[in-house]
């Protein structure tokens, strides 16, 4: 399960950083996105999931901390997402205008001869 989840993190960044290379704005866009999920990925990946483990402590005894979940990985790959949503839209509002003044959806604001 490790290796599927570390050669799925590898795609996601390595199919970002191939999209951040390319010339278009949106295929730009589309390459943070995707590096944000590897990352959101590595980041849960790193809290090691328990599975029928509780989230939170429920007595103030003295507890065993292997048994319980993380929660703070959960939280920051929550935040991560809704951060995300919100940049790429913002990305987008501005594809559209410099799309719109420019008349190119090109990195550079023009084509190459």
């Amino acid at each position: 399960m490790q290796l599927i989840l570390a050669i799925g993190i590898g795609v996601f960044i390595g199919s970002g950083v191939w999209l951040l290379l390319r010339p278009r704005t949106y295929q730009v866009i589309i390459g943070l996105s995707l590096i944000s999920y590897g990352v959101n990925l590595f980041i849960f990946s790193m809290g090691q999931l328990r599975v029928n483990a509780p989230p939170v402590l429920s007595t103030t005894e003295a507890i065993d901390p292997t048994a319980y979940a993380d929660p703070i990985p959960q939280a920051l790959v929550l935040t991560a997402i809704v951060i995300g949503f919100a940049t790429t839209a913002l990305f987008l509002v501005v594809l559209l205008v410099s799309r719109g003044l420019t008349g190119s959806d090109h990195v550079d604001g023009r084509e190459s001869r």
